[in-house]
């Protein structure tokens, strides 16, 4: 089984250092010499070479795959829509399989281990012809015998690049054919062919050619006569395709002349070669034959300080920005090609460029040994350096002459810090925000708990609610920001809570206790008493027993040290008997007097259960609150006249002791 086999390679491949088929070098079988693709052109591949076995990022689980025996194939969505194609193998008993990757914005690398390049798959196990079209359900198929061999179509997204990857499993050296159709994307380029540009290097004698595309580097007459030079004796003797050594497109031509062109205008122009054609794009259309370029030769002049990046706030360094390519190597490590001068002393602590392979540069960056945060106009120095004896080299050894200067301005820095003052009232806080507008601020941008904002220097806002506050603010000179958040704190405000019984018996010493909140300095107790307090703790208070029950009112104020003052009231009421006693008698004649059964004045009893029942042992009434009262009736019907009998349990609150009691009640109508 084909899951059997790809795991044993997994274990070869983690148990024997190095371990690999032999390394793939032809062109087309490393995705970084993939070929280009015309999406109208059917590719043969006569034979495949045994190489390769990387493996690759996947989406399908526990199971490693590998580019073996692979040809890879890159190519650009010019309009979104899905894509068909279809790989068949030459040999019906061989295994093709593939991938799909997404590498835009990405290295061709990125396909071995960036598994979010990852578009689509067939690892079936079954010989026969595959690929994606409409008759596939998944755009994941993995290994194992019996897999379909045909996935569904991807969609792609036009401007996205994509490589596809067709690996021969069966090792046999017997090719395939690919071809693409059947879905809706387009993925061949629709731009016509075209001369772009073309200009002189360092000598003279040599032509760079650009393209407005990319070309067929087998489309290139490399003894140059595709193109002819509008002079009457310097000739073009050869033509070289950029990189066609390590790819089979190319979008630049370096074109050799028999000697160095003088100042001058010229043009280049397109012929058919002695290949027969002029160039090709990648489905075989060919650049117009006669179409020209100009090329103008300037007289050779060293490469001059050209630009400087606008430098952003606080700046540690300078990007100089250079027309034609800079030796790396004629930059003084130490910055002493350059001087910087100005308002205010500034040093230079490095300089590099940023180099390609060639160890070329058009920028070359040099660092500050400490940011200029001062406003003023500045200028940077070419200079020759005590540390290499020169300025900088262009691309053709010629050497810039000291001297150069190039301009700049630099704003101060400037700061969001900022200072309030609060005004504090009883109903309403307010608070008046300054930053002191320094170092040219004339930008102000407020945000107060994240839904309110000003763009005024000194704004003032009023609050309602007392919580934090988080207020931000962002400032800006037009050259330098900043940004600060603060949180504010307002003072609570008062509010006057009582904590006590709400019910006492006669006589009953009770303790009232203040829970109000706030920055209290005073407070004034009316206890119904008449007693009044003015402290924070309350001395214990009693009140005398009524004739009946009465409600005393309890009110606290308090205030705060702007007068601010809030008020509580808590109803307090007073028992005539806490006597707990049951009635041996009622009459539930809706009359008003002595309506209900119950037991009389259990305002503390606590845990207590009161049952009534009838002669026949059913129970009638059922109560676990002393409020609630039996109205004579049994099933919503009035009960017989007659004795019934009541139990009852509660807890007495002051000794916790568990009081029951038994008896008898006439039920008269």
């Amino acid at each position: 089984m084909r899951i059997v086999v790809l795991t044993l390679i997994t274990i070869f491949s983690s148990t024997l250092p190095g371990y690999s088929q032999t390394t793939c070098t032809s062109l087309g079988q490393n995705p970084q010499t993939a070929f280009p693709v015309c999406g109208t052109s059917v590719f043969h591949q006569s034979s495949v070479a045994i190489c390769g076995d990387r493996p690759v990022a996947s989406r399908c689980n526990n199971t490693t795959y590998t580019d073996k025996n692979p040809y890879w194939y890159k190519f650009t969505c010019f309009a979104s829509g899905t894509l068909g194609f279809l790989i068949s193998p030459m040999v019906a008993s061989d295994d093709y399989d593939w991938q799909l990757f997404d590498i835009t914005g990405k290295p061709a690398s990125a396909v071995y281990s960036d598994v979010s390049t990852f578009v689509a798959c067939n690892w079936s196990g079954d010989p026969g012809t595959t690929g994606a079209s409409s008759a596939g359900s998944s755009l994941i198929l993995c290994e194992g015998p019996g897999v379909p061999l045909f996935s569904s179509m991807p969609t792609l997204l036009v401007g996205h690049d994509y490589l596809l990857l067709i690996s021969h499993f069966t090792n046999t050296q017997s090719g395939y054919d690919l071809s693409f159709g059947g879905g809706t994307a387009v993925i061949t380029d629709p731009t016509p062919p075209h001369l772009a540009s073309a200009s002189i290097l360092c000598d003279g004698s040599t032509i760079d050619v650009l393209l407005n595309k990319s070309m067929r580097c087998n489309s290139l007459a490399l003894n140059g006569s595709d193109f002819i030079l509008s002079h009457p004796t310097i000739q073009i003797i050869a033509a070289e395709g950029d990189n066609c050594t390590n790819s089979f497109d190319v979008t630049r031509v370096r074109l050799t002349l028999n000697a160095s062109l003088p100042p001058g205008n010229y043009t280049v122009t397109i012929v058919n070669g002695t290949d027969g054609n002029t160039l090709k794009d990648l489905c075989d259309n060919t650049i117009p034959i006669n179409e020209q370029v100009p090329l103008t030769v300037i007289p050779v002049i060293p490469t001059p300080m050209d630009s400087l990046t606008p430098p952003k706030c606080a700046p540690q360094k300078l990007e100089l920005v250079f027309r034609k390519k800079i030796k790396c190597s004629s930059i003084a490590a130490n910055g002493s090609d350059f001087a910087i001068t100005g308002a205010y002393p500034v040093s230079i602590s490095s300089a590099t460029g940023i180099c390609d392979a060639n160890g070329f540069t058009t920028k070359i960056l040099v660092y500050l040994t400490t940011p200029i945060y001062r406003n003023g106009t500045y200028a940077i120095h070419l200079q020759s350096s005590l540390t290499d004896g020169n300025t900088i080299i262009d691309e053709c050894g010629r050497e810039t002459p000291p001297g150069a200067t190039l301009s700049f301005s630099v704003k101060d820095t400037v700061s969001a810090d900022f200072n309030f003052n609060i005004n504090r009232s009883c109903v309403l806080d307010t608070i008046h925000y300054i930053h002191n507008g320094q170092h040219g601020v004339n930008y102000w941008n407020w945000v107060f708990d994240t839904f309110r904002g000003s763009s005024i220097q000194n704004p003032t806002i009023t609050y309602s609610t007392i919580t934090d506050k988080q207020t931000t603010l962002i400032v800006s000179n037009g050259f330098c920001s900043d940004t600060l958040t603060k949180t504010i704190t307002l003072q609570e405000r008062v509010e006057a809570f009582i904590s006590g019984p709400n019910f006492i018996c006669p006589n009953e010493s009770v303790q009232f206790i203040d829970s109000s909140k706030g920055l209290i300095s005073g407070w004034l107790w009316d206890f119904g008493n008449g007693n009044i307090y003015s402290g924070a703790t309350p001395p214990p208070q009693t009140y005398l027993s009524a004739n009946a029950v009465i409600v005393v009112p309890v009110k606290l104020t308090v205030m705060d040290n702007l007068n601010c003052k809030d008020s509580a009231l808590l109803q307090l009421t007073i028992a005539n008997n806490c006597y707990i006693a049951v009635p041996s008698a009622f009459t539930p004649n809706g009359d008003g007097l002595n309506d209900y059964f119950y037991p009389l004045n259990a305002y503390k009893a606590t845990n207590l259960r009161f049952a009534v029942y009838n002669r026949f042992g059913q129970q009638v009434f059922y109560s676990e609150n002393w409020l609630n009262r039996w109205d004579g009736r049994y099933k919503r019907m009035p009960a017989d006249m007659g004795t019934y009998v009541y139990t009852l349990q509660y807890t007495e609150p002051t000794t916790g002791k568990i009081i029951r009691s038994k008896g008898s009640v006439t039920l008269i109508r």
